[in-house]
């Protein structure tokens, strides 16, 4: 649905600064004792600890390996000593401690979303409450979901039918593929695939199948529109990020153009950004990535601005395990758009949970239990190292 409603920078301004954390079930302090980077192999973790001997675990999303000194030097020495239960004034304590919104960005927010995970994981266990419950209380304990490609060297023959194994392996009611080149200056992936592939898929998946396409910044507004009209008369459901990220103004140009929904958002590290885009209709869905943006509290302040003009947040996930912090967004977020992004090896893990996550008739669950609801993590940290 596109968004008409206008929203007074005052109105964001209050919407984005509202309170997200509600610690107050635990009366005593926490304090934060150490938190520690582990690496296994090539998957990275945080871990906390309080100096009463409470844990918690933060997924990282792969990026770890290139911004460890940056957690290590500027945000972890923040932390140590403060009381958990401040974590939300502490996302703007860390900002400026040592300066270090001049490293504004994924290198920072990244490691600020991997300590506040791990916080909030904590928090939640000492309480016997899941994240949700600490984040405002879940609306939901389901999802729809869309199985996803992301390649672009496949012909379009060869991409309709990895999707349609994708749906029949998990029943998915939607589907998602790339478009263009991505950040090509208007170059496709290959010459002739994306308006052959748009067409191919609704012939392939017929009417019962929503389809999404993700540009990933390829396009000037005139191609964007014109893939946009591809788009519309097949019937899909979004598109996402048409124009290059950063280039604002231009992907308002196709937001104004298509009825088709326009997505945004995934590279953002900015809330100002948000609000002008939220303002000004420059995206009809907003898409902060969760360890991009620097994780849930942050991302749920833009889903309460969103709200006010009536847009939903569909969070971008990235990282092996993030489908855990985008099931928890979806649990507590009001308004989270059609449908969520399936990962493979979900079923894994899902054990791992109690209740145990299903994926079934469409539908994710979200997890519920303390924390992030993940049982017992020890076989995530057994045989890892300390990366200092």
């Amino acid at each position: 649905m596109k968004t008409t409603h206008t929203v007074s920078a005052e109105e964001l301004e209050a919407a984005g600064t509202r309170p997200v954390l509600d610690a107050s079930c635990i009366d005593q302090p926490v304090t934060i004792e150490s938190l520690e980077l582990l690496r296994k192999g090539k998957e990275y973790y945080v871990r906390v600890r309080s100096t009463d001997g409470a844990e918690g675990l933060g997924f990282t999303n792969g990026r770890a390996q290139h911004y460890y000194p940056i957690l290590n030097n500027l945000i972890i020495p923040y932390f140590v000593g403060k009381d958990a239960r401040d974590l939300e004034e502490h996302l703007w304590g860390v900002y400026r401690h040592s300066s270090n919104y001049k490293v504004l960005g994924q290198a920072l927010w990244c490691p600020v979303a991997w300590v506040e995970l791990a916080i909030l994981d904590m928090l939640g266990r000492i309480a016997g409450r899941s994240i949700a419950d600490l984040l405002g209380g879940a609306v939901r304990d389901s999802a729809a979901f869309y199985v996803a490609s992301g390649r672009r060297d496949s012909t379009p023959e060869e991409e309709v039918e990895y999707l349609q194994s994708l749906v029949d392996e998990t029943h998915a009611p939607a589907i998602k593929f790339r478009v263009g080149g991505r950040m090509s200056r208007n170059e496709d992936g290959s010459p002739g695939r994306t308006p052959k592939l748009i067409e191919l898929s609704r012939k392939k998946f017929g009417d019962a199948i929503d389809i999404h396409a993700d540009a990933n910044s390829t396009y000037d507004p005139l191609q964007a529109i014109e893939v946009g009209r591809m788009l519309e008369d097949i019937n899909a459901v979004y598109f996402e990020e048409p124009c290059p990220f950063d280039h604002l103004e231009d992907t308002k140009v196709v937001t104004d153009a298509l009825s088709l929904p326009v997505s945004g958002g995934e590279q953002e590290s900015s809330d100002r950004r948000f609000r002008w885009m939220i303002q000004n209709g420059g995206v009809n869905i907003a898409q902060p990535d969760l360890h991009y943006y620097g994780g849930l509290i942050r991302s749920a302040r833009v889903s309460r601005m969103a709200a006010l003009a009536d847009m939903p947040t569909t969070v971008h996930i990235s990282g092996g395990m993030g489908f855990v912090y985008m099931l928890i967004f979806a649990s507590f977020t009001p308004d989270i758009g059609r449908y969520q992004e399936y990962k493979r090896g979900i079923e894994k893990v899902a054990d791992l949970f109690d209740p145990a996550l299903k994926i079934e008739n469409g539908m994710m669950s979200v997890p519920q239990g303390p924390g992030t609801g993940i049982t017992d993590y020890s076989g995530f940290v057994e045989g890892t190292e300390v990366v200092g």
